[in-house]
């Protein structure tokens, strides 16, 4: 099980990808650049799902699907849009099939070419504005609140599991709206119910802020974020959420009657998060042993493994563990019960540790003796000897998993706060980034111009402008120049 997995310290890459394969998340695919998800690894990814899902419904937005293919000629339409894609795009040129006349296999039919080229989605603004157009005619039909669940296809030529691969799952929002500030709020909105899911859900304290120009999503006149600090002081961009301005709907031509009777553009928005929000919860909590999961996202939360020696042991163990499964599940804690006799309780502790299960119950015959249970937490990897008939056994475990949840949270915060340091000078930017890496506050001149410098010279990138920054004049770390504040660097995935 995980014993041979890769230290961190070591080889944090290979640590990562062994991991991904040793836990059951995902495996690389038959083609090439895609990955299988795995059902312990989609397990996790639906309750991401699940939870993101009711965040957005219960703040108005409403689920709806659009078409995996897109007309060529849409993405022509919105200049930047196509510019910041274009590379990435896989087209399907052909309609059919046939068979080789020398009996060789299947070749593309040359007679059915079709009449215009189809993309692959790499996001859907879009071929869902040029649906908008026919939804949107009076300010009574706004706002559209719209979301979708899908996949899409970014052709990418070096991958890596969850974190970047061709094809890849995810949900994007776009929304149209009657005035500037609606869209601006919406933006602003999701950006924190991102941010609210990754920190009370993933344990996972992260950075709020707007991109600069240079990073800005192609098409976007705005675009805010969410970034977080990965155990090997790389920077995550874990969500973002774009204000589109009138953009989309002036290049699709999405107008509606106003109030006041005349004829205006809608203002738009599209937001999304996806399963790379699976490599950041790998990454940001794990250790040398396995998964960390947080209770809040763990496919179960509690694992119950009998110690036995007999069929009769087994037998006794065995109702015991179902009384305390049917208690913990009465109380909403999904549980696991592995009765297996194919392995013995020391390969399933260790692969149950692999796998990052919050809390592990051990029960034997001598614990039906004491009327005691032992419990291990994943988080810390303790132990202690609990006494049934002290505490409810779902008070004690239901306290445990928010104590858990909780702790993974404040050790990844304070992993957060120790990896962001403010620098003042070039030298010292070099000296941080190489030597202990990690967010760097540095002063920056506004210019893409040295923005792109900054990242030739060195391959940090600025993360984001934080929302929350102070206004504090300062010079520039490269250039020297008039600064208006500090904004986060950082090397990232």
């Amino acid at each position: 099980m995980s014993k041979g997995l890769p230290k961190r310290s070591e080889d944090y890459s290979l640590w990562y990808n062994e991991l991904v394969k040793r836990a059951d998340l995902a495996e690389n695919s038959a083609v090439r650049g895609c990955m299988v998800i795995k059902p312990y690894g989609y397990s996790i990814w639906e309750k991401m799902q699940a939870e993101l899902d009711r965040m957005f419904k219960e703040t108005g937005h409403v689920n709806a699907y659009f078409p995996l293919f897109i007309p060529k000629s849409y993405l022509s339409k919105e200049a930047s849009h196509v510019e910041g894609f274009a590379k990435e795009c896989a087209v399907v040129t052909h309609y059919r099939l046939k068979n080789a006349e020398d009996g060789s296999g299947v070749i593309v039919d040359p007679e059915a070419k079709l009449e215009e080229e189809l993309i692959v989605r790499p996001t859907s603004e879009t071929v869902i504005w040029s649906t908008y157009k026919n939804w949107v005619q009076s300010y009574r039909d706004l706002p559209l609140l719209i979301n979708q669940w899908a996949n899409v296809v970014r052709w990418e030529m070096r991958t890596r599991l969850f974190l970047r691969t061709a094809e890849f799952l995810w949900q994007e929002g776009h929304t149209a709206h009657a005035t500037k500030s609606e869209a601006e709020a919406e933006t602003l909105q999701m950006m924190e119910i991102y941010a609210q899911f990754a920190e009370e859900f993933m344990a996972l304290p992260v950075v709020r802020g707007r991109k600069t120009a240079s990073e800005r999503f192609a098409g976007a006149d705005d675009t805010l974020c969410i970034e977080a600090m990965m155990q090997d002081g790389k920077a995550l961009q874990a969500g973002t959420s774009h204000f589109l301005g009138q953009n989309f709907a002036k290049a699709f031509e999405v107008k509606f009657a106003t109030k006041e009777g005349g004829l205006d553009y809608v203002w738009g928005t599209s937001w999304g998060v996806s399963t790379r929000l699976m490599g950041a919860l790998i990454m940001a909590h794990s250790d040398d042993n396995g998964l960390v999961l947080p209770p809040k996202l763990a496919p179960f939360q509690v694992v119950i493994v009998p110690i036995y020696r007999s069929d009769e042991e087994l037998e006794a163990v065995s109702v015991k563990a179902k009384e305390l499964m049917k208690s913990l599940r009465a109380a909403g804690i999904s549980v696991k019960f592995d009765d297996r006799d194919t392995q013995k309780p020391g390969w399933k502790f260790a692969e149950y540790e692999l796998k990052g299960v919050p809390v592990r119950i051990a029960v034997g015959p001598r614990d039906l003796e004491n009327g005691t249970i032992e419990i291990a937490r994943r988080d810390t990897l303790t132990k202690e000897q609990f006494e049934l008939s002290s505490l409810p056994i779902e008070q004690k475990i239901a306290a445990l998993l928010d104590e858990i949840q909780t702790y993974i949270y404040t050790k990844a915060s304070q992993f957060k706060g120790e990896m962001t340091t403010e620098v003042n000078s070039w030298e010292e930017f070099k000296e941080v980034l190489n030597q202990k890496g990690g967010f760097l506050s540095a002063h920056w001149d506004g210019t893409a111009e040295t923005e792109e410098k900054i990242k030739d010279l060195t391959k940090a990138t600025i993360r984001c402008i934080p929302l929350n920054r102070k206004e504090e004049s300062g010079k520039c770390i490269l250039t020297g120049l008039p600064s208006e504040g500090r904004v986060l660097f950082a090397k990232s995935y």
